[in-house]
């Protein structure tokens, strides 16, 4: 009967009845690719062969949403069987079709993360979180950290993490145990005594974070950090190795005289100039700036010790400053073995008093 349709009612992709022949040569056509009609190929019609659907698969037709196709319509009079013959093998052809568009190949999840890939001047990929290591960020320790008083700032540094990048790439790291403040033009300890202004300590007027590099007998270094105050500054006397101690055993070793045993790790960093030695600091660090350089800086650390863990004593090595050599301006992590020198007394009179 003209104008019955082929399909169940209901079924996708029917469409308006065209003429018998008419139908049977678009059926050729789609079983024939790049046959053409009335100078028209059927490829720029609703279906594309050779196109890509979501799940990436080639070869499959594509249609366009809403619109009826003219293969899927029934044909009338004597072409009817021909149509018949060929249904099967059309809806055959329908069912891959229809699980690619009704069902992607993948999901809404793998899509919600932000792809970014970094194109060098030959547009080939040389970053991405998909095929390279996400780079390591630290977090270093600002500006706003180093600038509070000398004795705040001289606590504040117990338990974080001194880091020099050396110059092939690889980097020291050690936790800071042990410190001692300077207070600037009061304390007769201290380089600034006076509020004296020379060349070798202009890096203690310097902004709050500025490292202050001296050297002492002529060959070793230590190293200060300067805070809030004219001339005030804090000396970074003990670090806990925690990262390149081979090479700060190296370090230490070639500045050791004669066939020295090798050191313990707790003997690389425990005073004021085997740091610097294990750290490779010298005089060309004076005046860098913690907040912003390149090749030492500082990364809070994981946990501060509490107060109780804080030894508060007398400085090392001042006998000079009078009065002042006496103040307890030293403070130091109890129980840490990389301390380099440990008051008895205080302690036993601070857990007394604890």
């Amino acid at each position: 009967m003209r104008g019955r349709r082929c399909l169940p009612e209901g079924s996708a992709g029917a469409g308006p009845e065209a003429p018998a022949a008419g139908c049977v040569r678009r059926v050729h056509g789609a079983l024939e690719p790049g046959k053409r009609e009335g100078g028209r190929s059927l490829r720029g019609g609703t279906s594309e062969l050779g196109a890509r659907g979501p799940s990436g698969e080639a070869g499959l037709p594509r249609l366009s949403p809403g619109s009826a196709s003219p293969l899927l319509t029934a044909p009338a009079g004597g072409a009817r069987a021909q149509f018949s013959r060929m249904m099967p093998r059309k809806r055959k052809r329908l069912t891959p079709l229809n699980a690619v568009q009704s069902k992607p190949s993948f999901s809404p999840a793998d899509t919600s993360g932000s792809l970014t890939v970094v194109l060098d001047g030959n547009s080939s990929p040389v970053s991405s979180k998909y095929f390279s290591e996400e780079k390591r960020t630290s977090s270093r320790l600002g500006t706003d950290f180093f600038n509070q008083p000398c004795i705040s700032l001289a606590k504040s540094f117990l338990g974080q993490i001194l880091v020099h990048k050396l110059p092939d790439g690889r980097e020291l790291r050690g936790r800071i145990v042990e410190t001692e403040a300077y207070l600037g033009g009061e304390d007769a300890a201290s380089h600034s005594k006076g509020g004296k202004q020379t060349a070798r300590n202009a890096a203690m007027f310097m902004k709050p974070g500025t490292l202050y590099v001296y050297q002492i007998y002529g060959i070793y270094f230590c190293m200060n950090v300067s805070s809030q105050g004219e001339g005030a500054a804090v000396l970074l006397r003990s670090l806990e190795p925690l990262q390149g101690l081979d090479t700060m055993r190296q370090l230490r070793s070639a500045q050791m005289k004669g066939s020295a045993k090798p050191l313990k790790d707790w003997q690389l960093c425990n005073g004021p100039a085997k740091l610097c030695q294990a750290f490779s600091i010298n005089k060309s660090f004076d005046q860098k700036d913690l907040a912003r350089d390149t090749a030492v800086w500082m990364e809070p650390g994981s946990e501060a010790p509490g107060e109780q863990a804080v030894v508060t004593a007398a400085r090392i090595g001042v006998s000079y400053g009078g009065e002042w050599a006496q103040k307890p301006l030293r403070f130091y992590i109890r129980g840490n073995k990389c301390v380099s020198v440990v008051d008895k007394k205080v302690e036993s009179e601070q857990g007394a008093a604890d």
